[in-house]
């Protein structure tokens, strides 16, 4: 399970953040805060079965570039030649 995306908060979440002070890294964490609101309110999710890039990483950046310049309709093909022709 992963958080990514888009969210519909109460105000109830800044309370909770504040509550539970600073998370991984010292930084203030939303899903601290949404943790938090469980057992004090609804939390619903969807379940997504597509494919996810961390884009928070430089690694997962350059996945996703890749991975989605290869299916550009317009550059997906010139892309793909060019990497096969650095023949990594």
């Amino acid at each position: 399970m992963a958080v990514s995306g888009r969210y519909i908060l109460t105000q109830a979440v800044f309370d909770r953040i504040r509550a539970g002070g600073r998370g991984a890294g010292g930084e203030i964490q939303l899903t601290d805060g949404i943790a938090g609101l469980i057992g004090h309110e609804k939390v619903w999710g969807y379940p997504y079965a597509g494919q996810r890039y961390d884009c928070g990483s430089k690694l997962g950046f350059l996945q996703a570039t890749v991975a989605l310049g290869l299916e550009h309709p317009q550059e997906g093909a010139g892309f793909a030649a060019y990497l096969q022709q650095l023949k990594i």
